[in-house]
C-alpha cells in the first residue's frame, strides 16, 4: 500500500469513528478512539473521546508504527 492510498482511505473515512493503535518502543502498544478531524498534506489529525487531539503521520501508517481500525460500531 502507498502513502497516497492511505491518505485517499483516510480522508474517505473523514469524520468516521476510528481505533488507532501506537507500537511505540520495547514492545509497548497505546490505543486511541475518536474521529478523524482534519487531514493535512503530511499528517491527519484526530479528536480523541477524551477531547484531546492527536496527530499521526501517514508513513507511520505506512510502516506500521500505527495501526487503524476503521468501524462504525465504536
Amino acid at each position: 500500500m502507498s502513502i497516497q492510498a492511505i491518505k485517499s482511505k483516510i480522508e474517505n473515512n473523514r469524520g468516521s469513528r476510528v481505533k488507532v493503535v501506537c507500537n511505540c518502543a520495547r514492545n509497548k502498544k497505546e490505543q486511541y478512539q475518536g474521529k478523524i478531524s482534519e487531514i493535512y498534506s503530511y499528517i491527519f489529525i484526530v479528536k480523541l473521546d477524551t477531547n484531546e487531539n492527536k496527530s499521526f503521520c501517514y508513513s507511520d501508517v505506512l510502516t506500521n508504527n500505527v495501526e487503524l481500525y476503521f468501524d462504525n460500531n465504536l
